[in-house]
């Protein structure tokens, strides 16, 4: 007798669904994990700056859809824009890239394809509502918040120097950085695989139907399920697919815009960089814009 059979049933089907999550999620882990250790190592903020559009709103533009050419995980994107605006990328600019990069980046779009059975329709839905959270940030940062969001004291992590390295060496720094972001996502991904399992496994089916119910409540609760997971923009897909038969579509795709946008690792790193007034007001025009959408698409059907 293994020590498998003894186990209650329940949790045997809990460890099925957990290792399922993880076993889909892996290799886009691995593939943002590298595709992010190149950019750090071969692309600079000061070439990314020379690329600006001098007029406001296509700088509104280009922040918002550089990031498909330029990803980052949003895991290390507040230490990147924090270093743009120190040289003087203007905020309504740095922070749409702040907003998109994690999600429109053709990785965490594919991921998100695949996740959910290749459908074109959530990863479209998905870079949509991420595109309207960046303009409409980026716009009220142009026109009418205060632009200056950077603190006086802010502490903007060291961003390490490559030019002066060899090629061969430029490629052992981005594939050491890929190790220490693949270490660094991995602990995020067990656990947000593991806490969604349990969901299906031991939350009653009438307390989802309950709060299907009641669209309003769903998006919140999934909006505050992203930011307590705070899971990596390569791997949320899998665990939203995976709550989608329990929540429907409104809710997942508000879990898969507001946890790039922000969660509890990159708050902790925004009240670092940013001035607290602009924390706030990110937040409430994040999030509101994201429920509008969803409410929307809940509307539309």
């Amino acid at each position: 007798m293994t020590i498998f059979s003894q186990l209650p049933h329940s949790v045997l089907q809990l460890f099925a669904i957990f290792l399922s999550i993880i076993i889909e999620a892996l290799p886009f882990v691995f593939l943002g994990a590298i595709l992010s250790g190149f950019i750090d190592v071969f692309v600079t903020p000061d070439r990314l700056q020379s690329w600006l559009p001098k007029n406001k709103v296509l700088s509104i533009i280009f922040g918002t859809f550089i990031g498909f050419v330029f990803p980052s995980c949003e895991c290390g994107i507040v230490p990147i824009v924090g270093r743009f605006l120190k040289k003087k990328v203007p905020s309504y600019t740095a922070i749409p890239f702040m907003t998109t990069a994690p999600v429109i980046n053709p990785i965490v779009l594919f991921a998100t394809y695949s996740a959910f059975g290749h459908s074109f329709r959530i990863m479209f839905l998905r870079f949509l509502g991420s595109s309207l959270v960046a303009i409409v940030l980026g716009l009220l940062l142009g026109f009418v918040l205060e632009p200056d969001i950077l603190d006086k004291q802010a502490e903007i992590p060291h961003l390490h120097h490559y030019s002066q390295l060899s090629v061969a060496q430029k490629v052992f720094a981005a594939l050491a950085h890929a190790i220490d972001e693949i270490f660094d996502v991995g602990r995020y991904l067990v656990f947000g695989a593991l806490l969604a399992a349990s969901m299906q496994i031991y939350i009653p089916t009438r307390l989802f139907f309950a709060i299907d119910n009641h669209p309003l409540i769903a998006i919140l609760l999934m909006m505050l399920l992203a930011f307590v997971m705070s899971l990596c923009s390569e791997a949320d897909a899998f665990i939203g697919a995976s709550l989608m038969s329990n929540f429907g579509l409104p809710p997942v795709i508000a879990f898969l815009l507001f946890g790039p946008i922000i969660d509890i690792k990159n708050l902790l790193l925004m009240f670092r960089v940013f001035k607290k007034r602009f924390i706030g007001q990110f937040i409430g025009v994040a999030g509101g814009v994201v429920l509008i959408y969803c409410l929307i698409l809940e509307v539309i059907g």
